[in-house]
């Protein structure tokens, strides 16, 4: 069974053009790198991309996707090793290794939506706001499975406290930024639960 985390197979050449726009797109930027340089990248014809993803603004989408998929599929192991109070603190350990891993400069849909605000109208911008969305979703389902006052209120501050550390970790390479938000998710979530 595919979960909705779970990205679907491409073709060779698809994996080939995803794996170079996820790669440059983040390293670069997304109205930085061509369609020329991707598909000398990946390894093959601009028509090949083309064939594969109709646009670039689909091939933006897509690594944006793909990389939100990753990301829920790495916050969901991280939260199914805990248990009790630790489950929606275990995103924020979820997000401290996943910049280790695969964000050390800040957030892909931070920066994307900041190149592509003079593009309301992109595909992407979609994906950007529901990968928001199903982080503040996530946390108000943990949440309520922990019996807390107000869930959807305590997740949007759990979210705020996870993005700004976000932001401060990959602004200041401050390496501490999202252990002080875990501590800080503690209180709340404990206030939120009546144990304080």
């Amino acid at each position: 069974m595919v979960t909705s985390w779970q990205v679907t197979p491409a073709t060779p050449a698809a994996r080939a053009v995803l794996d170079a726009a996820g790669r440059l797109f983040y390293e670069r930027g997304i109205n930085v790198v061509g369609v020329e340089t991707l598909a000398a990248e990946a390894g093959v014809t601009k028509k090949t991309l083309y064939d594969r993803f109709g646009s670039k603004s689909a091939l933006v989408a897509a690594y944006l996707t793909e990389r939100d998929h990753h990301f829920r599929g790495w916050v969901e192991r991280s939260i199914g090793t805990h248990s009790g109070v630790d489950r929606p603190l275990a995103v924020f350990d979820a997000l401290d290794s996943w910049m280790d891993a695969h964000s050390p400069n800040g957030c892909a849909f931070v920066h994307a939506y900041g190149e592509l605000l003079g593009s309301p109208d992109h595909p992407a911008h979609d994906v950007i706001r529901e990968e928001k969305r199903w982080l503040r979703q996530r946390f108000t389902e943990l949440l309520r499975e922990l019996g807390a006052h107000s869930p959807p209120e305590l997740a949007m501050q759990l979210v705020v406290l996870l993005e700004g550390a976000k932001v401060v970790r990959s602004i200041t390479e401050e390496p501490g930024a999202i252990a002080q938000a875990r501590r800080a998710a503690r209180v709340l979530l404990l206030e939120g639960l009546g144990e304080m």
